[in-house]
C-alpha cells in the first residue's frame, strides 16, 4: 500500500472490503512483531538440549517427503522431556508453569460454548479453514511463506499428512472442556506445537548463520515470529468468523463470536502468542483486516505452496475432491482477485454451481439444527463423532489412524532450500469428483439437481395457474 490508511477510509484489498478505524494497525505499527518471538519456549528448548542433546540430521533426499528417522529414539519428544524435567531447570520450569497457569480472564463456561460453535457449524468451519485460512493464508508472502517454503512440509506428497496433523490439533482444541484444560488432549497438542515452532525457528536461524543467503532475518523477520503466530491464530478465529462463515451464508450471533474468540485467545496464550488483540470482537476484527493490508502480498512461492495444497488433497480420502471443486471453493471463499494472484486455475460454472449447492446445504442444516436445542445437541455430538472417525481414527477413510505428536520431522537444510511445485497424481484424479468417489461432490450434485427440479416444478406450477387465470 502506497500510503498509510486514514480513519474512516474505505479500503478494498484483494476484494476484502472494510472501513479503516481506530482499532486498526498500519503495517509500520505491526512491523515490530517481525522481530519478537516466544523467548520462553526458546529458553526452555535450549535447556532441554543440555539434558537431552538432539541427534544429528542429514539432508533429505526428496523435499516432497518428510524426514523420518529410522529409529524412533532419534526423534526427541520435547513435550515428554519438558514434563519429565519440569523441576530440573529454571527455564523449563518457567514454561511448564506458564502453560499450567490459567489466566484470570479465562471463563470455562464461555470457552466450552466456543468449542460447541465449531461443531455446530463443523462443515463450513472445515471448509473455511482449508480453503480460506490455509490456502488463502499462503498469500502472506513476506514472512509465513518464507518459513514454510524451507521446511518441506508443504511439498505435494507431504502436505496431506502435515495438514491432517493440524486437523488433530484443531479437533483437540474443540473436543470438550477437559481437552483444553491443563493435561487435556487439546492443551497438550497446543504445547507440543509451541515447542515445534521453537525448533523450526532455531533451526532456520542456525542455517542462516552458517549461510546468510539462506534466510534474511532483516527482510523476512525472525522465523516463526510473533506476527506469524498472530496471523495463524487469526486464521483459525477471526478469519473464520468474519469471512469464512459469511461467505458460506453462516452468520454467528454476538454471543457465539465472543465465545469463539475466548477459546482461541486461550489457545494463543498456550502457544506463546500475543493475544490482547482478541479481548473484544472489534479489536479482533480490526487485527484481521490490518493483517490483510500488511501481510497479504502473494509471491511466486505463495502460488507454489497454495497449488501444492490442492495437488496434495486432490482425490484423497475421505473427501476425494476433484481439483476443479477445490479450485471453485478457493475462488468462492477468497475471491477472484486473490485466487488469481495465487495462480489458482479458474473453475468451471459446473463446479461453482456445486459450491453454491454445498453452501445452501450448510445454511439449511445449520440454521435448522441450531434453532432447536435438542437438534443442536444431537448435531454437535454427531459431527464430533463423524469427523473424528473420518479425519483421526479410521485409516480406511483416509485418517492418520494415530495420535499426532507434532515432532520435528520436516527439518530444514542447506540442500533443499525451497519447496518445488508438485505434480498431479493421475490415479487419484480419476477417483475424484462426483463421478468418482467424491462424496461431498456427489451430495452437492444431488442437491443441485433436486433444487433445480423443484425450481422448475414451481415455475411450471405458477405458469399453469397463470394460464388458467387468463383462460377464465
Amino acid at each position: 500500500m502506497s500510503k498509510i490508511p486514514t480513519q474512516g477510509e474505505y479500503l478494498d484489498w484483494y476484494g476484502f472490503k472494510f472501513r479503516w478505524a481506530s482499532y486498526h494497525r498500519t503495517p509500520d505499527q505491526l512491523n515490530h512483531y517481525l522481530y519478537s518471538y516466544d523467548t520462553l519456549s526458546t529458553d526452555a528448548l535450549e535447556a532441554l538440549d543440555k539434558l537431552s542433546p538432539p541427534a544429528p540430521t542429514a539432508p533429505r533426499k526428496d523435499i516432497q517427503t518428510a524426514y523420518e528417522p529410522k529409529e524412533k529414539s532419534l526423534t526427541r519428544d520435547l513435550f515428554k522431556l519438558l514434563e519429565k524435567n519440569k523441576n530440573d531447570d529454571q527455564a523449563i520450569r518457567a514454561l511448564w508453569t506458564e502453560v499450567n497457569t490459567v489466566p484470570e480472564w479465562v471463563n470455562w463456561d464461555e470457552i466450552e460454548r466456543g468449542q460447541k460453535v465449531f461443531w455446530r457449524y463443523a462443515g463450513p468451519a472445515i471448509t473455511a479453514l482449508t480453503h480460506l485460512s490455509l490456502l488463502g493464508g499462503m498469500s502472506s508472502g513476506r514472512t509465513t511463506v518464507e518459513t514454510l517454503d524451507r521446511t518441506g512440509g508443504f511439498g505435494a506428497r507431504a502436505v496431506k499428512r502435515r495438514l491432517m496433523e493440524t486437523v488433530q490439533h484443531t479437533f483437540g482444541v474443540h473436543k470438550d472442556i477437559q481437552s483444553i484444560q491443563p493435561g487435556g488432549e487439546g492443551w497438550e497438542a497446543s504445547v507440543r506445537v509451541r515447542l515445534l515452532h521453537s525448533s523450526v525457528r532455531r533451526r532456520i536461524i542456525q542455517l542462516a548463520q552458517e549461510k546468510p543467503e539462506y534466510y534474511s532475518i532483516k527482510d523476512h523477520g525472525v522465523p516463526v515470529n510473533d506476527l506469524d503466530c498472530i496471523g495463524t491464530i487469526n486464521t483459525f478465529s477471526s478469519t473464520v468468523i468474519w469471512l469464512g462463515y459469511p461467505r458460506q451464508g453462516i452468520y454467528l450471533s454476538k454471543r457465539e463470536i465472543l465465545d469463539y474468540l475466548a477459546l482461541w485467545r486461550y489457545v494463543a496464550y498456550l502457544m506463546g502468542t500475543p493475544h490482547d488483540w482478541m479481548a473484544t470482537p472489534e479489536m479482533a476484527k480490526a487485527m484481521m483486516e490490518s493483517l490483510l493490508v500488511s501481510e497479504y502480498r502473494p509471491t511466486k512461492k505463495s502460488a507454489t505452496l497454495a497449488n501444492n495444497i490442492i495437488t496434495g488433497f486432490e482425490g484423497e480420502p475421505p473427501i476425494y475432491a476433484s481439483r476443479g471443486y477445490i479450485n471453485a471453493l478457493t475462488w468462492w471463499l477468497n475471491g477472484p482477485q486473490l485466487a488469481r494472484a495465487l495462480e489458482i486455475e479458474k473453475p468451471s460454472l459446473y463446479h461453482y454451481a456445486l459450491v453454491a449447492s454445498q453452501c445452501w446445504h450448510f445454511m439449511l442444516i445449520s440454521y435448522i439444527t441450531s434453532s432447536i436445542p435438542y437438534l443442536d445437541h444431537r448435531n454437535i455430538e454427531f459431527m464430533k463423532r463423524s469427523y473424528y472417525d473420518a479425519f483421526v481414527f479410521n485409516k480406511k477413510k483416509g485418517a492418520l489412524g494415530y495420535k499426532a505428536m507434532f515432532l520435528f520431522k520436516w527439518i530444514p537444510d542447506h540442500v533443499n532450500t525451497t519447496t518445488p511445485l508438485g505434480v498431479t497424481d493421475e490415479e487419484r484424479r480419476k477417483m475424484s469428483g462426483a463421478f468418482g468417489r467424491g462424496t461431498i461432490e456427489k451430495t452437492a450434485l444431488f442437491q443441485l439437481l433436486l433444487s433445480t427440479l423443484m425450481l422448475f416444478s414451481l415455475a411450471y406450477y405458477v405458469w399453469t395457474v397463470l394460464q388458467r387465470t387468463q383462460g377464465e
